[in-house]
């Protein structure tokens, strides 16, 4: 069955970097454009970043334009989110969804904080 995990998530100083991981599997994810959304505490869930199945194209949400990277290995059947220059309003639980399929993974939090 379709399975997206996660990870990567946890407390960073603003400024801050992380790389969050989904790790996919039960479906061909080389043929699946991918995308990341966030949740954050008492708001909507909204869009991050997108990816096209061969990685030729992104789009990203102007809140996080010019500090996250959204990027993919079809040999590990993994997308990645790079996230430079965090700020505390990036606070959120960070999703990773596969569209063709409409599945999420659980999630992995991602807290910016001094």
């Amino acid at each position: 069955q379709v399975q997206l995990v996660e990870s990567g998530g946890g407390l960073v100083q603003p400024g801050g970097s992380l790389r969050l991981s989904c790790a996919a599997s039960g479906f061909p994810f080389s043929n699946s454009p991918m995308r990341w959304y966030r949740q954050a505490p008492e708001k909507e869930r909204e869009f991050v970043a997108s990816i096209t199945s061969i990685g030729g194209n992104t789009n990203y949400a102007h809140s996080v334009k010019g500090r996250f990277t959204i990027s993919r290995d079809n040999a590990k059947n993994t997308v990645y989110l790079q996230m430079n220059s965090l700020k505390p309003e990036d606070t959120a639980v960070y999703y990773c969804y596969v569209i063709a399929y409409d599945y999420w993974g659980q999630g992995t939090q991602v807290t910016v904080s001094s």
